[in-house]
């Protein structure tokens, strides 16, 4: 493809996205490239990276066009994403929306006017307003602020980046220096991460879906911060362990080589095409002690298995602020009521999940989100609720489980973030129920 023609596309990614606010941005991109086999693999990464940028940046760029008056359309928005955002010229931007054959059409008299205001502004700009000028939602500005006080330029800047690619060493079929060996073999450099004993970092976000080493189970790719919420679960052989929110199961294969695929887990969650994907994952794995669970209307399986639970595992649906680096078309598809209702969501579902773990047993709480209201204050109400239940500190957990190696954070609980610890966004708590 020419230079045009990718930006014509990525303008179209942009609009695809655009025209559907509430689906995932991801889920858009699959279906557009899917109906678009001619685009070619570097095309593919230039044209989503370019797509992404502009959605990444879509809160100051929606105020620039504002500013000057203008409708935030995708030729717009792309034109002054590669003004603002990657230096263009309007020279160049005119030479690239020339109308010619699989070129952007060229700017009508009102964009070329937009265009020549946008020209030579600044991005970050003294006037916008703190929560436009750091990049972050209205919706979701107090919270940052009061998770992170002084701190909050620098996380929100972190939040701007690109998230690393993580991988797991599933150690039910290899150890992690084994995993890396494998992948050396076929051009693949893989480093320990920083905190998770089982993790791997991909410096160069290297394709590895077709690796020999994920197709044969010797990894699976995992976020370093989800690693850790598996292993704060400590589940050990022969337990039984519910992981209430399962989805595919990411968490429940790394639980499961934990317990050395011994005992037993219990993978529950609300999509059947999730625990679909999800057995096809645990086959691929190895994992032999895991069966699934479709919670339904009217079911009575919790009801029979209250209180039979050593581990009950809680990685809760949440606004995701935590993975904004992977997804930042949530900034703008997530907003206040979302927030209202999943607050309530989590409520109902903590109290649920409760019901199954055994006196002496354990819950684990967690979300991919940096937001008070889903994390230590929902554990504050639960705790309310249950007075039956106590927090274990993290510190004091991490020390017996990965001895000689700090805990990442301070307090309580687990806290991480992009910017102090290079992970996607996770907060977990440990709640012990009563003898």
């Amino acid at each position: 493809m020419t230079p045009s023609a990718r930006i014509a596309a990525a303008i179209d990614l942009l609009a695809a996205v655009e025209a559907e606010p509430r689906r995932p941005a991801d889920a858009i991109a699959n279906d557009f490239f899917r109906t678009r086999r001619y685009i070619g693999g570097s095309d593919r990464r230039n044209v989503s990276d370019r797509a992404w940028g502009a959605i990444r940046q879509r809160l100051r760029l929606g105020w620039h066009l504002a500013e000057i008056g203008a409708r935030p359309t995708p030729r717009l928005l792309m034109a002054a994403h590669l003004l603002l955002t990657e230096g263009w010229t309007a020279q160049g931007l005119a030479q690239n929306y020339s109308g010619e054959r699989f070129a952007p059409a060229a700017p009508s008299v009102e964009e070329a006017a937009a265009i020549a205001r946008l020209a030579g502004r600044p991005l970050v700009d003294p006037a916008m307003p703190e929560p436009i000028r750091l990049n972050l939602p209205d919706w979701a500005f107090p919270g940052f602020a009061a998770r992170f006080g002084e701190a909050l330029a620098p996380e929100a800047a972190a939040m701007e980046g690109v998230a690393p690619l993580d991988l797991r060493a599933n150690l039910l079929r290899t150890t992690r220096e084994a995993a890396v060996a494998a992948l050396a073999a076929e051009g693949i450099v893989a480093v320990p991460t920083r905190f998770s004993p089982w993790g791997l970092r991909i410096a160069d976000r290297r394709p590895v879906a077709a690796s020999a080493a994920f197709v044969g189970g010797l990894v699976e790719v995992q976020d370093e911060g989800s690693q850790l919420i598996a292993l704060l679960t400590d589940a050990r052989p022969g337990m039984r362990v519910a992981d209430y929110c399962a989805g595919a199961a990411g968490k429940t294969l790394a639980i499961a080589a934990t317990m050395q695929n011994r005992g037993h887990i219990v993978a529950c969650d609300v999509s059947t095409s999730r625990l679909q994907g999800a057995t096809r994952r645990l086959r691929r794995a190895g994992v032999h002690n895991a069966e699934t669970h479709l919670l339904a209307a009217g079911d009575k399986w919790r009801k029979r298995s209250g209180r039979s639970f050593d581990r009950v595992l809680v990685d809760a649906p949440c606004t995701g602020t935590g993975t904004w680096r992977r997804n930042p078309d949530a900034r703008v598809r997530t907003g206040a009521q979302d927030l209202a209702e999943l607050t309530a969501k989590q409520a109902t579902i903590l109290d649920q999940a409760s019901e199954l773990v055994r006196p002496g047993g354990r819950l684990v709480y967690a979300t991919c989100s940096l937001l008070p209201e889903e994390d230590e204050m929902q554990m504050q109400a639960f705790l309310r609720r249950h007075p039956d239940f106590r927090e274990l500190p993290v510190p004091a957990l991490w020390s017996a489980l990965v001895p000689g190696t700090p805990a990442p954070g301070e307090g309580p609980h687990l806290s991480l973030s992009p910017g102090r610890h290079d992970t996607d966004g996770f907060f977990a708590a440990v709640l012990e129920r009563g003898a």
